[in-house]
C-alpha cells in the first residue's frame, strides 16, 4: 500500500492509465477478430473493408506505445496475406 502522498497519486495514475490500455487492447482483439471472421466466411470484399478498418486501430494502438510497433507491422502483415491467399 502506498504511504506518501506521492505514491497514492502514483497509483491512481497507474490504474487509470491500465484501465485505458486494456479498453485499447481490446479494440485491437475485436478488429482482429472482424477481419478473421470475414476471412473464414470467404466474402474477400468484406474481409478487405475490415482489414482497412482494423488498420487504423492497429496503428493507433502501436503510435500510443502499448503494443510495439513491430507487433503491429506483424498483425497488418499476416492479416494481409491471409486476404491475399483467399483469390488462390
Amino acid at each position: 500500500m502506498a504511504n506518501s502522498a506521492q505514491a497514492r497519486k502514483r497509483a491512481r495514475q497507474a490504474e487509470a492509465a491500465r484501465q485505458i490500455n486494456a479498453g485499447q487492447r481490446s479494440q485491437f482483439r475485436t478488429a482482429v477478430k472482424k477481419v478473421l471472421k470475414a476471412i473464414a466466411a470467404g466474402d474477400k470484399a468484406a474481409a478487405q473493408t475490415a482489414f482497412q478498418a482494423s488498420t487504423c486501430v492497429i496503428d493507433s494502438i502501436a503510435d500510443k506505445g502499448i503494443f510495439h510497433k513491430n507487433k503491429a507491422a506483424r498483425h497488418k502483415s499476416r492479416l494481409s496475406a491471409a486476404i491475399k491467399a483467399m483469390a488462390a
